[in-house]
């Protein structure tokens, strides 16, 4: 290990406070009352429902949500014995890994202990405090017993990732080799070398999936095991004992088909795989050498695919694909184990995320890979955000059908919604959003329509069914680069494809365009261009014409280009001086909104009420009450500069104009966030609790504002929403992301059912009521 990681190494767990896990209060503690509801009095109301019924504990307390790392460090990493205390950074980096990937928090315990009953005594005790154990680097074979014997006792699940985590991982990969290779299970004849812990639960788990004992051929430091040989033997090994002559790695290696290495560095040369099958699977596990390294492994037998445990080479196996997605399935239904059946659907859908087309989230990531299904990509990469999603589904179905399930999941709807707020942050707001574009889909149009983070995103749009795409673009382009991405969507069948090359329509649709622009300077001739080149003007007079519904844009080029194209022809609703933006900011502490960021540099009275009303209207779309907050660097009248009376008159015509908006100003942003601090300078102000949307006097300040609270806040943006328009259009910015252009594509599809029942509403002859003759 070079001398500058290890300095590296030592400055992250030191920097800028030891260890990498803290705890962190769930509920306010900042009044006596606070206090007397965290704990005396108050307190004594829960733990009375727990006395009564244990599994209210799961609704009292985190229990349900908390994991135990625990270790007594007898073999740690490529470590080997080095003690509790020195394995607690590997127990802390287990628990942050918990809580990155499955939102699970977990505490690290490190157990001065290596007698095998003491251990499982204190462990044991614990169960009250623990929805779940993870057993981490405890030596074989010691750990065999230590888990069985907690999994007898516990009424929890009790998991050894070394063991199962590793397993699960090579049964995955093993599944997709046979996928790929066409060969049948039972055909395969495998060669294990190493039989502790992990090697042990891998096979379990290969014979699982259906390779037939009889052809596993396990070999350790004293060479084959076979029936009758008593040297290095233990009961676990006694299962994998074969009849047969064979006696060394070199010579059971011979045909084989698979080789799985769980033992040591070098533990097999080239000239020994030159003997394997051809096209073997080669598992070399070992860390951080492998038994053999991938380049000599090619070298010998180029065919092969190879899998390893590092991440500098593809096909990693890394437990972290895993087992936090296992433990949020299983503490999801309150399992009380984690049994064969939930390991083989974790195995399962591991496999099938792999040869599904990588996501944008992951493509991002790992841009410098080519993710496709294949020898190169047999296994997910640990950052895909489908694991959290497609993992605890199939572990917690797999615990309800195996019985060991007591609570079980039924609404799987909103289960697999809450697992998509863990890694897609805006998905919680964007709920009602999504579910109302579901109900009733309409025509999008996407002006950018090569764009590779739209083709992902409408691939996303089609399978949850949230608009009926159309896109622009080159037809040969756009099914070139359907094909690079591996999506699933077709031409003409999943979608609309506009060609400007060749649609039928460019004649209409330039002289539509020249009609509106004419008197605007633009000739015929700068029609027909522009309706051959801009996509922005297609998309804009698709809507225009009547053959989308709405139209979103902006992914290249320059906002204020795109608005400029999009209001010429959309124009602008009834009494709308100009149109306005506004972006969404998912913060920790809740959801916030601020306008105007794009477009009016000094907005008028007028348009600061005009944005107000339609930012209004579009936050209840989210199912949000507005509260709203006219900033300014005057405080309810401490200032007389022009900035302060605009906002101060905004404030009184919005009061006249929708008086049952929530709405207070002109204030400053702290007065907005605190009812505290309001409460001190405005006792009597109309604005309860905190402000969800922000109005600036200008562009500078709301610009500036959205962006530095975005950084410093770690928040996660929706956005920006055009407001204004009398058609529905959105602009996005050239770092949309590919969800966000799904949440894009959601509102956007919501806007247009709206205006179609407006329509429906005006057009729909009015009653009348005869009035009674009074006698």
């Amino acid at each position: 290990m070079k001398e500058s990681f290890r300095k590296d190494a030592l400055d992250y767990h030191r920097l800028p406070k030891p260890g990498k896990i803290a705890i962190k209060a769930t509920k306010a503690m900042d009044t006596q009352r606070d206090l007397a509801l965290a704990y005396s009095p108050g307190v004594a109301v829960p733990c009375e429902e727990i006395a009564a019924d244990p599994l209210k504990a799961l609704d009292y307390t985190s229990r349900g949500n908390v994991v135990a790392v625990i270790s007594n460090g007898t073999a740690v990493l490529g470590l080997g014995d080095i003690g509790a205390l020195a394995s607690k950074p590997v127990m802390e980096g287990k628990a942050v890994l918990f809580k990155k990937f499955a939102n699970i928090d977990s505490i690290d315990i490190e157990i001065d202990e290596k007698d095998p009953d003491a251990l499982v005594e204190t462990i044991a005790r614990l169960e009250p405090s623990f929805g779940g154990i993870n057993l981490e680097d405890i030596k074989a074979p010691e750990c065999f017993e230590i888990e069985q014997r907690l999994k007898e006792r516990m009424n929890i699940p009790v998991f050894h990732d070394d063991q199962h985590g590793t397993a699960i991982i090579v049964g995955a990969a093993m599944t997709n080799w046979l996928h790929h290779s066409g060969r049948k299970v039972e055909d395969i004849k495998l060669v294990c070398n190493g039989a502790g812990a992990s090697a042990i639960a891998c096979l379990n788990i290969l014979v699982g999936i259906g390779v037939r004992k009889e052809n596993i051929t396990v070999c350790d430091r004293n060479g084959v095991i076979y029936e009758g040989r008593n040297e290095g033997m233990d009961p676990i090994k006694e299962q994998y004992a074969r009849k047969t002559k064979l006696r060394t790695l070199t010579e059971a290696i011979k045909g084989a088909d698979v080789f799985l290495g769980l033992s040591g560095p070098n533990a097999i040369t080239g000239k020994e795989i030159k003997t394997m099958a051809a096209a073997p699977l080669i598992m070399a596990l070992a860390n951080p050498t492998p038994e053999i390294m991938p380049e000599e492994a090619r070298e010998a037998k180029p065919d092969a695919i190879i899998c390893t445990g590092r991440s500098d080479y593809p096909n990693q196996v890394n437990n972290v694909l895993c087992f936090p997605f296992l433990f949020r399935g299983a503490l999801d239904v309150g399992a009380t184990a984690i049994n064969e059946d939930m390991k083989i659907a974790c195995v399962k859908a591991i496999a099938e995320l792999a040869r599904k087309e990588a996501s944008a989230e992951v493509a991002a990531v790992y841009s410098d890979e080519h993710l496709e299904f294949g020898p190169e990509y047999l296994i997910p990469k640990a950052f895909d955000p489908r694991l959290i999603i497609e993992l605890p589904l199939a572990v917690a179905k797999a615990a309800m059908d195996s019985g060991v399930a007591t609570r079980p999941i039924t609404d799987w709807d909103a289960y697999k919604n809450t697992l998509q707020s863990y890694t897609y942050r805006t998905s919680m707001v964007m709920r009602p959003i999504l579910d109302r574009a579901h109900l009733n889909p309409q025509r999008v149009c996407y002006c950018e329509g090569e764009e590779e983070r739209i083709l992902q995103a409408v691939q996303t749009v089609i399978d949850e069914r949230l608009a009926k795409p159309i896109l622009i673009g080159r037809r040969n382009v756009v099914e070139m680069r359907i094909k690079q991405l591996r999506l699933r969507m077709e031409i003409d069948k999943d979608f609309e494809l506009v060609d400007p090359e060749s649609d039928n329509r460019y004649r209409d649709y330039w002289t539509s365009y020249h009609e509106i622009m004419e008197r605007r300077g633009i000739t015929p001739a700068m029609a027909r261009t522009a309706v051959r080149t801009n996509t922005t003007i297609i998309g804009a007079l698709m809507v225009h014409k009547g053959d989308a519904d709405a139209v979103i844009c902006g992914t290249e080029g320059h906002f204020k280009k795109h608005m400029t194209d999009v209001v010429n022809i959309l124009g602008l609703k009834p009494g709308v001086e100009t149109a306005a933006a506004m972006n969404a900011l998912m913060l920790d502490r809740g959801t916030y909104f601020f306008t105007d960021t794009q477009v009016n540099p000094d907005p008028s009275i007028a348009q600061i009420s005009e944005m107000t009303l339609l930012a209004a209207e579009e936050i209840e779309r989210f199912g949000i009450k507005p509260k709203i907050a006219l900033l300014s660097h005057s405080n309810f009248g401490t200032h007389e500069n022009q900035t302060a009376f605009k906002m101060r008159a905004a404030i009184e015509d919005l009061r006249q104009r929708a008086p049952s908006l929530e709405i207070e100003g002109e204030m400053h942003a702290d007065a907005a966030l605190s009812e505290k601090i309001r409460k001190d300078i405005m006792p009597n102000s109309k604005l309860t609790g905190e402000a969800n949307l922000f109005v600036f006097p200008g562009i500078d300040s709301a610009n500036i504002s959205f962006n530095m609270v975005k950084v410093l806040g770690g928040g996660i943006s929706i956005g920006p929403l055009l407001l204004g328009v009398s058609r529905p259009a959105h602009i996005l910015t050239p770092s949309a992301t590919a969800r966000g252009i799904v949440n894009m594509s959601a509102l956007a599809s919501v806007a247009a059912q709206v205006e179609k029942e407006c329509a429906a509403q005006k057009a729909a002859p009015k009653k009348t009521s005869k009035k009674k003759k009074v006698a």
